[in-house]
């Protein structure tokens, strides 16, 4: 969106030249929630989607140290509905010194698989390895009982409401015949009942969380361990101690799952608990061998989910193996096919794990009329509503756009569960907030998940930001914040004429990005982390160029949903100085973008390519935003049945360009490909 004070000599350079400025939202993938079984016609591509027809998950381990590596978490986003923290968890890691805690790394993984639809699972609460040394040589029962209680409900504490299940106690069983508890500090100095203490504890600390004993070496019905272990749960039921699950760790041999391992799920299943494969992973990965363990949970009702240990060969504990089932590339293996034909779904024939879903190469839209138009009142007397952008959250969707009139650009807001409803929704003017009267355009806003936090993105002449804990309160947003001192010195080199507008946010799981335009054939790039976010934007770049008006203004950067893919769209004017869109594609918001549709001919959204079953109402395609599919900081959009929230005009207005009569649209795709 371009200042006020020069959209008069823009007007007068190019016909019919709208001032377009850029929406950002994001979204998410959501999560499938715990349903009964579906019929079996319904077939998914990804395992994640595929366990959800049944009301199961499947899940990765995840390490916070690689959600920087773009085919990493291009797999964790597409394949798993589930996480669990490989080491973010453990003792360890998490209070090091006695009650100083240490919860960063768990939230880096917890915050990102909430914000993508993904349950958790929590990994772990007792377990005698990897556990500090301060807690190894307590010798004083109360106090070490002191220690673990207040270690248990200060994790839960933390985390509650955002754990599915928890390992309460990991490992307790000695290996060999024996079946009873291995040597540890907690056998050895609080007894046996350290295990209910612990259980009991955790019920208390988080009443909601399914709370699980996990093990390894216990898939085998007949071994002494597994026997060990299913006394245990069996003493728990019947006297009340608090136990859900039972977590099978499952690193088998190149043979895979014993013959009994049916026989152990059910018979576990039988005392009214539910089982979960929590650390797959199989020697050489043999395809017979996942299906086989795949097959044993479908069997068994109560069989929740699978959770594999790590994502790609490379990742995995056991990497002299390749005992996963994505090879170091991030390849898909024949174990994968075999896993996911298992569980019901069809694998794709043509892409490998970091491969993006197939977007089209041409579109076609129809267009609603107008649906939002400028409600004016006594001291607002607007002519134009513009620079659209919109997420759907609680049942309805909130837009937030730019008001224009003689007198400058201010911002709105409303909201409405139904498009039919949007002409009559309430307009709530902020420069009546904190947010405050003077140049406020271009608006973008999104939820940022780790920081709980919506954030308004704008431009005032700078690149800024109003931050609100609930977006349904209009009166809620601070005032305004600029992410950046003053105009980094490679837009001020090359903005020549142009302005700096239209600024644009969107988030992987490591890195922040700040995009923006200069009309003048330039699109800009600055980066900060995830963590240090909305602070510390440097590295500006041009991160893509062409000429003045084929790379105009209005950039909008998204994820495609279930793919490693994002999209880029920027406004462009035509030779019959029409507003319309050109898109790119790239794997990496760091790297370079690749035409899509970028012409006049075969644009993303032009005139040309769009009909208007009510009447052809504007010519003009500009600033606005897509219907994402989740609201996050992700910015995540489906890959088909593509909608774009859009600002029109009558094709025959004319006159002071700060009078144009701008409308909101809705382009719904005619050609998707799913």
């Amino acid at each position: 969106m371009n200042p006020l004070k020069r959209l008069g000599c823009r007007r007068a350079s190019v016909l019919g030249l709208l001032a377009a400025t850029v929406l950002v939202t994001p979204g998410t993938a959501t999560a499938a929630p715990d349903t009964p079984d579906t019929p079996d016609t319904v077939r998914a591509s990804t395992l994640g989607a595929q366990a959800a027809q049944s009301g199961r998950y499947f899940g990765t381990a995840v390490a916070a140290g690689r959600l920087g590596d773009g085919t990493y978490t291009g797999i964790l986003d597409r394949e798993f509905n589930s996480v669990t923290p490989e080491n973010e968890m453990k003792w360890d890691t998490t209070e090091p010194s006695r009650g100083s805690f240490n919860f960063g790394p768990g939230d880096q993984i917890v915050n990102r698989a909430t914000s993508h639809g993904q349950r958790m699972r929590g990994h772990t609460l007792v377990w005698h390895s990897q556990l500090p040394g301060w807690v190894g040589s307590i010798r004083d029962a109360n106090t070490l009982r002191g220690v673990m209680n207040n270690h248990i409900t200060t994790l839960m504490n933390h985390y509650k409401g955002r754990i599915h299940s928890w390992d309460v106690v990991n490992e307790a069983f000695a290996d060999g015949s024996s079946g009873q508890l291995r040597s540890s500090v907690f056998r050895d100095v609080l007894g046996n009942g350290f295990l209910e203490q612990a259980f009991r504890t955790a019920r208390t600390a988080d009443p909601a969380a399914k709370l699980c004993y996990n093990d390894y070496n216990i898939e085998d019905w007949n071994a002494a361990k597994t026997q060990g272990v299913y006394r245990m749960v069996r003493d728990f039921k019947a006297r009340g101690v608090p136990i859900d699950c039972v977590g099978l760790q499952a690193h088998f041999g190149a043979g895979g799952p014993p013959g009994s391992f049916q026989t152990t799920l059910s018979s576990f299943a039988a005392l009214g608990v539910d089982v979960q494969i929590t650390e797959l992973d199989i020697a050489q990965a043999s395809p017979t061998a996942y299906a086989n363990t795949v097959r044993a949970c479908m069997n068994v009702t109560r069989c929740t989910g699978i959770t594999v240990w790590g994502i790609r060969d490379s990742d995995s504990w056991r990497s002299g193996e390749n005992p996963l089932l994505f090879d170091r590339n991030g390849n898909k293996k024949s174990a994968y096919n075999a896993a996911l034909t298992t569980l019901g779904g069809t694998p794709a024939t043509t892409r490998s794990a970091p491969d993006a879903a197939a977007l089209p190469s041409r579109y076609s839209w129809s267009s609603s009329g107008p649906l939002i138009a400028p409600k004016p009142d006594s001291t607002h007397n607007i002519a134009g509503i513009k620079d659209p952008t919109v997420v759907q959250y609680n049942g309805k969707y909130h837009v937030f756009a730019s008001t224009a009139s003689s007198s400058g650009y201010n911002l709105v807001y409303l909201s409405f569960s139904d498009w039919s409803q949007a002409g009559s929704a309430t307009h709530h003017y902020l420069d009546r907030t904190a947010i405050g009267s003077g140049y406020r355009a271009a608006p973008q806003v999104f939820y940022n998940a780790p920081q709980r936090l919506w954030y308004l993105v704008y431009q005032t002449g700078n690149a800024s930001y109003s931050t609100n804990p609930d977006i349904s309160n209009p009166n809620g947003w601070s005032a305004p914040r600029n992410f950046y001192s003053s105009m980094p010195d490679i837009i001020r080199q090359n903005i020549g004429s142009g302005y700096w507008v239209d600024m644009w946010v969107i988030c992987d799981s490591a890195n922040c990005y700040l995009f923006s335009s200069d009309d003048n054939g330039h699109l800009y790039r600055s980066q900060t982390t995830v963590g240090q976010f909305p602070n510390g934007f440097t590295n500006t770049v041009i991160a893509l160029q062409d000429s003045k008006y084929a790379l105009f203004e209005a950039s909008n950067v998204y994820k495609v949903q279930d793919s490693n893919q994002y999209l880029l769209l920027v406004e462009a004017i035509g030779s019959d100085g029409r507003r319309y869109f050109r898109s790119w594609t790239t794997t990496s918001l760091a790297g370079s973008w690749t035409q899509l549709a970028a012409s006049e001919s075969n644009p993303f959204a032009r005139a040309n390519n769009v009909s208007f079953p009510a009447g052809s109402w504007t010519r003009d395609i500009s600033h606005g935003e897509m219907i994402r599919a989740g609201y996050d900081q992700t910015l995540t959009i489906p890959s088909c049945r593509l909608q774009y929230l859009y600002q029109g005009v009558n094709p025959n207005a004319g006159g002071d360009y700060n009078l144009l009569p701008w409308r909101l649209g809705l382009l719904t795709q005619t050609n998707p490909t799913c």
